[in-house]
């Protein structure tokens, strides 16, 4: 019989026993950073607090935060505690909004990488005799390398494609027989589209039983979306360059986020004031790592807004859960006095007949006044069959059911906005 989880001894543990272990990690944590960084001496400093001062996980909340301009303004290496020649192995983020977050890696890092994300895949259902495709991008981005890690301590196949070449994809999916597939939710559907092109029926004529999506944010319905198109189970990662990539989440068959926290100790907090909130309360996911060497982060900010519970979990893990990341508080758009995310609007596209997965949110700005458009793809039959006036007018009204808020809805002909192989590119601004 195949074991349930991949390291039950941890995965099963009584929530009281694991904050144990949290503060036994913390309290080293902080003794191994106070001594071995200035910037992190420096911090602690500055707020009155001595590693031997910590002695309850709510000590926590007396240390100070860190945030994504503390990573540039120390790049590249400034926030490192061991020695370079320690360092084994490099990723960072695209750097798109500025300099780049660097991640080093120790020996032991890269082990415990390899760990968590095992976990994590083995949550999902991925076992030896698998044959995993990785069409994440490979390169310093953390994905691809982190599923890689993953399955390979699993014991399954490897499938190095990296992400493009689309056609080349979809020949190797079938040719190699892959029975999961690791890639960005929007990825998934283009992929699905070309196939439907190349003449296959993407969930009849694969072999694929088992989806590995991040790196986005996507809804449920656009998870729902996925599996019929392709006939498998989708499963969400999480992760973060800043904290260690993909791997401090593991959905399990409940499609449950739960926590690694044994190496990751979450906060969530009220992202205007910083205060703590209770489980079960929604605001800013903040994370510590508890035994990363060579880039340890202490209160990482990350602005996603989620929620954290601790109640058990129906597949027998005690690891406490998370939400699905409501948004990024960067990502929220205040549009005549309501609050909106863009995955609120594409929840609500996704219920509309005749809607394919391809849509763009044009954000206009006026002076201080932000006013929004939604530009969607019919699918081609949708397309063919016209009244497009009808089709707008359904999509308008389920976005105003959701939002309460009248948002024009423009139809677009067929492969009008262009496909990403990585992250797709849902907000524009014109």
């Amino acid at each position: 019989m195949t074991k349930e989880f991949w390291n039950p001894k941890i995965e099963t543990k009584p929530l009281n026993e694991l904050k144990d272990l949290q503060l036994k990690r913390l309290r080293k944590l902080i003794e191994y950073i106070y001594n071995s960084n200035k910037f992190y001496h420096g911090k602690l400093k500055e707020a009155h607090v001595k590693p031997d001062e910590i002695k309850t996980l709510n000590d926590i909340e007396r240390l100070p935060f860190l945030t994504k301009q503390d990573l540039r303004e120390f790049y590249p290496f400034g926030l490192v505690c061991t020695e370079m020649d320690d360092i084994v192995e490099i990723h960072a983020s695209s750097g798109t909004t500025g300099k780049p977050v660097v991640g080093p890696y120790t020996h032991n890092d890269v082990d415990l990488w390899g760990e968590v994300m095992a976990r994590s895949l083995w949550a999902n259902g991925l076992r030896k005799n698998d044959i995993l495709q990785n069409s994440y991008g490979y390169g310093l981005f953390t994905g691809a390398h982190g599923f890689e890690k993953g399955a390979q301590k699993i014991g399954a196949m490897v499938v190095t494609i990296s992400s493009g070449n689309t056609k080349r994809q979809i020949n190797v999916m079938k040719d190699f027989g892959a029975t999961a597939l690791a890639c960005t939710p929007s990825y998934s559907m283009y992929m699905a589209e070309v196939a439907e092109e190349m003449g296959f029926t993407p969930h009849e004529d694969f072999n694929l039983k088992i989806g590995c999506f991040g790196a986005e944010a996507w809804s449920e319905e656009m998870r729902t979306n996925i599996e019929k198109r392709w006939g498998i189970t989708a499963h969400e990662h999480y992760g973060l360059t800043e904290v260690i990539g993909p791997g401090i989440v593991s959905e399990c068959k409940e499609k449950k986020l739960h926590v690694n926290v044994d190496h990751f100790l979450t906060e969530v907090i009220d992202p205007d004031t910083g205060e703590t909130l209770e489980p079960g309360e929604e605001g800013e996911l903040v994370y510590t790592t508890l035994t990363k060497e060579a880039f340890p982060v202490l209160r990482f900010r990350t602005k996603d807004l989620a929620v954290y519970y601790e109640e058990e979990c129906e597949c027998g893990r005690t690891l406490p859960t998370q939400s699905r990341i409501k948004g990024r508080s960067d990502d929220m758009m205040k549009v005549k006095g309501v609050i909106v995310f863009p995955s609120q609007i594409e929840a609500a596209l996704m219920k509309v007949d005749g809607v394919s997965n391809n849509y763009q949110i044009v954000k206009t700005k006026k002076g201080n006044i932000t006013s929004l458009s939604v530009e969607i793809e019919p699918t081609d039959n949708k397309y063919k069959e016209g009244h497009l006036d009808d089709f707008e007018k359904q999509a308008e009204e389920e976005i105003y059911s959701v939002l309460n808020l009248h948002v024009p809805v423009k139809a677009i002909p067929p492969k009008t906005i262009p496909r990403s192989t990585g992250k797709a590119k849902r907000v524009i601004e014109r």
